[in-house]
């Protein structure tokens, strides 16, 4: 087929599964058209190079790029000054895109790594967004999830884990929701973080999270999804709060499964192959592994069941998992390395740590299998959905403190 016949393929597909505005324009819509737009440039700038180059491997996972981009990025903030308040999570999108990649860091920037991160845990107990900042939960599980992903003993016994447990009772809810920080909001987040870190560093305890599962279940919408707190919009960051959160309590029956998976199997795009986020929003590469992961989740969960089973493959996830590796690899990736949300937008470390977790997924089968668009060279580490840090660090973490009280 010539190149030309290809571009008027895609152009037909487009007008197949591209969105109808109903001859009604709104400002969603026309946002969304114009991303469809974007997005079948960027396809068939890819068709003009495998048409060029004849080669199988397309598209390819421009490993070496990200990694440089990456290092340059843990050595030289720089450009985000104005994340001064998130140098932990920073830190946790780059090592753990590293991790993905199968890069293993020098010895030396693992402690200062972990030098750094001690500067940012407060005596009484928690991590900051960075040195002298308040303790916070979400800093504190960015920190945690870093140390845990550079699994060294000096990573390991860093963490206070007597003062991070009075960190986390001060900041518990008689309803069994938790404050972000002292005085702070509350919202899923806030309980997922909770509960990650807990497990993560062996502190769990059933009266910790003592009505913790029924407060998660209330942030249930009509549509299925988790909404941030009871009674607002479902969003895929916080269903995967909510759900993982209910998985590493062993509770995630409480909720309606059936509506959960009807909402997120829908936020695949069915043009652009990426998820959005919610209702009627654009696609977004970070959702790559916010829906996808939690879908991995139900997936485990119908594959745990006998009487479930027989309904579903066992290689088999329940989104389109060729098409979320292509929008990744062909929309997402920036000609200099790193990922980005979509086409025509910047490169950043968020973006890329996510959609590299949402590209594990599709590679990484519920039957162990491995299955890649290109060649096997684009497959990553296998990451643990709940967690999002690789199987393998999350085994080592577990054997470490489990030798301990």
């Amino acid at each position: 087929m010539e190149s030309g016949d290809d571009s008027k393929v895609l152009d037909l597909l487009l007008k197949r599964n591209g969105f109808d505005e109903e001859n009604l324009s709104t400002s969603t819509s026309t946002q969304q058209v114009q991303v469809e737009k974007t997005v079948l440039e960027a396809y068939k700038q890819y068709d003009k190079i495998r048409q060029l180059w004849v080669d199988p491997s397309f598209p390819e996972l421009r490993r070496e790029l990200t990694e440089d981009y990456l290092l340059q990025v843990l050595t030289g903030l720089s450009p985000y000054e104005a994340h001064d308040c998130n140098r932990t999570w920073l830190c946790y999108w780059i090592i753990h895109s590293l991790s993905l990649l199968n890069h293993e860091l020098e010895e030396s920037t693992k402690s200062h790594v972990i030098k750094f991160l001690s500067l940012c845990q407060n005596k009484t107990g928690g991590y900051g967004g960075g040195p002298g900042h308040f303790s916070h939960l979400a800093p504190t599980y960015a920190a945690v999830n870093t140390l845990v992903i550079i699994g060294t003993e000096e990573a390991y016994e860093s963490i206070n884990r007597e003062t991070l447990l009075q960190f986390l009772k001060s900041l518990r809810v008689s309803d069994g929701s938790f404050y972000m920080h002292i005085g702070g909001e509350i919202d899923m987040r806030s309980v997922y973080c909770a509960i990650s870190v807990a497990k993560l560093t062996n502190l769990f305890n059933d009266e910790l999270f003592r009505g913790s599962a029924e407060w998660i279940v209330r942030c249930q919408t009509y549509e299925g999804g988790f909404a941030g707190t009871p009674g607002m919009e479902a969003h895929g960051g916080y269903t995967f709060c909510g759900l993982s959160a209910l998985y590493l309590l062993n509770s995630q029956e409480m909720c309606d499964m059936k509506a959960l998976l009807r909402w997120i199997t829908n936020r695949q795009m069915s043009y652009e192959g990426g998820f959005q986020g919610r209702t009627n929003k654009l696609v977004d590469s970070c959702y790559s592994f916010w829906q996808a992961g939690a879908i991995t989740i139900i997936n485990m969960n119908l594959l745990a069941k006998e009487n479930e089973r027989k309904y579903l493959a066992s290689d088999k996830w329940l989104f389109d998992c060729s098409l979320l590796q292509e929008y990744v690899l062909i929309c997402c990736q920036h000609s200099k390395g790193g990922l980005i949300d979509k086409p025509q937008r910047r490169r950043d470390t968020y973006h890329t740590c996510y959609a590299l977790s949402g590209l594990s997924i599709a590679q990484n089968l519920p039957n162990g299998e491995q299955f890649s668009i290109g060649t096997d060279d684009n497959i990553l580490e296998p990451v643990h959905p709940a967690y999002n840090i690789s199987v393998k660090k999350l085994m080592d973490v577990k054997n470490y403190y489990n030798s301990r009280k």
